[in-house]
């Protein structure tokens, strides 16, 4: 009798440390943030930046830690692919990292300021001043492109297996491969902002409230807006556009035609928008930065600095 009772406590007592063993490994493969007395759980990371070097990291849009990029070079723009940051910059500043903390410079081969970076079709491409386009495989090797204008350009996605960035004085180009690329009609309209790619639409904002749409990226159509406020930056996220701009203007819109007017609660110009983790994060002028889970209802996040935001990006 007692030497089964030993057996079914040693059976009871293994099963305890095989049970607290594999909860302990399955806790430990993902993070976990506490903000607002609320636990979420992501692996995900944003990245805003800005005026003089500035670079920001957050896990969950709320809480900010502030980075050494390695440069006062004010930076314009983030983008992720092949499991790498890349941020870029004024005087043709371009920085790499794979984790958000550690920062590279890289040579463009460039004096010119990038305006903007994005990762498509398993290249990083970026773009500025004078017609200037970069692209590179890795983020660290770059090599110039004859875009074939000497305007700025300011907006670079890729979707729909083609390449679009939009810049000053009505410019909007259009490449299959990085290399060739084609001038197309805005009709008038001057998207000197960004575009983005999205819900199988390409969407360019622009001055004076300008909204440009186009489902292929050659011909474009123009939106009405309800704002003459200079439309700087966009999203998708959680079947949403959101956009932002001057004087605390954001955008929503379920199809990329007719939008709406939100109250974010601030007058600050709004330079950058992103969503991940559930959170839609919109960064600006004198430090801001705003977080809202619906895009309608706006908090406001203590960054710690009052410099410029230029960019704000999601990293899966």
């Amino acid at each position: 009798m007692n030497k089964v009772l030993y057996i079914i406590l040693i059976s009871i007592f293994s099963f305890t440390v095989i049970s607290c063993a594999k909860k302990s490994d399955t806790s430990s493969s993902t993070s976990s943030t506490t903000t607002d007395n609320t636990t979420t759980t992501s692996s995900g990371l944003f990245v805003a930046v800005g005026a003089e070097g500035t670079l920001l990291t957050s896990s969950d849009g709320a809480n900010w830690t502030a980075q050494t990029s390695g440069t006062s070079n004010n930076l314009r723009a983030v983008a992720y692919g092949n499991s790498t940051l890349v941020v870029v910059g004024f005087s043709g500043t371009i920085l790499t990292s794979s984790d958000g903390t550690t920062w590279t410079s890289r040579t463009s081969g460039t004096t010119n300021g990038l305006g903007n970076v994005t990762y498509g079709n398993s290249t990083f491409m970026a773009v500025g001043n004078s017609g200037t386009i970069l692209t590179s495989s890795d983020g660290t090797t770059w090599s110039s492109k004859t875009s074939g204008t000497s305007e700025d350009l300011w907006g670079v996605t890729y979707g729909n297996s083609t390449w679009v960035t939009t810049g000053d004085n009505e410019t909007i180009l259009t490449s299959s491969d990085a290399t060739t690329w084609t001038s197309r009609t805005t009709s008038g309209a001057t998207v000197n902002s960004e575009v983005i790619y999205a819900n199988s639409t390409f969407v360019a904002l622009g001055l004076n409230g300008t909204i440009l749409t186009s489902s292929e990226g050659t011909s474009w159509d123009n939106r009405t807006s309800g704002t003459t406020e200079h439309l700087l930056a966009g999203i998708y996220g959680s079947n949403t556009f959101v956009v932002v701009g001057w004087s605390g203007t954001i955008l929503t819109s379920s199809d990329g035609t007719t939008w709406t007017s939100k109250t974010p609660g601030t007058s600050e110009d709004l330079w950058g928008v992103t969503y991940g983790n559930s959170t839609f994060v919109t960064v600006g002028e004198s430090g801001t930065i705003l977080t809202s889970s619906d895009a309608t209802t706006w908090t406001s996040r203590t960054s710690g600095t009052s410099l410029l935001f230029r960019r704000v990006f999601y990293k899966e």
